[in-house]
């Protein structure tokens, strides 16, 4: 019998005993392999792609300046350009898709999963995350994104 890991103010349940969890977790996977399927029209999906008003009216870039070109360089599998584009989406994005793709397998083998409501994150975490943002977008000012 396999353990739970034990985090200090968080529960952990195994998945699939939830009863949303198969279907969550097939519906990533579809959407995992669907994304993968849309690689190839990435390129004319980028050009509807609206302008970003922020930095088209005052040259400063909002946190989510070169998403699309980020998008780009990943559907062309060139990671550091990517993260060079925007750090952030570009993790964020790798990271979604690497859950997705994983879920229907970690549900079948029962892995450990956050139990219960956790709407209200913790407060480090609300500021990592608020930090997180505020770096990358201290980065995309000074390169000029």
């Amino acid at each position: 019998m396999t353990t739970i890991p034990t985090t200090p103010g968080m529960a952990w349940r195994r998945a699939g005993d939830h009863p949303d969890d198969r279907p969550l977790a097939f519906a990533l996977g579809l959407a995992a392999v669907g994304a993968l399927t849309l690689v190839p029209f990435v390129q004319v999906l980028a050009h509807l792609a609206p302008l970003c008003p922020l930095h088209a009216l005052t040259g400063v870039p909002c946190p989510t300046c070169g998403s699309t070109r980020a998008a780009l360089a990943l559907s062309h599998g060139d990671i550091a350009a990517a993260l060079a584009f925007n750090p952030l989406v570009t993790l964020a994005a790798v990271g979604a898709f690497a859950v997705a793709l994983l879920a229907p397998l970690w549900v079948a083998l029962h892995g450990p999963v956050p139990k219960g409501d956790h709407a209200g994150a913790s407060r480090a975490l609300r500021v990592a995350i608020a930090g997180a943002l505020l770096v990358n977008w201290f980065y995309l000012i000074v390169h000029g994104v």
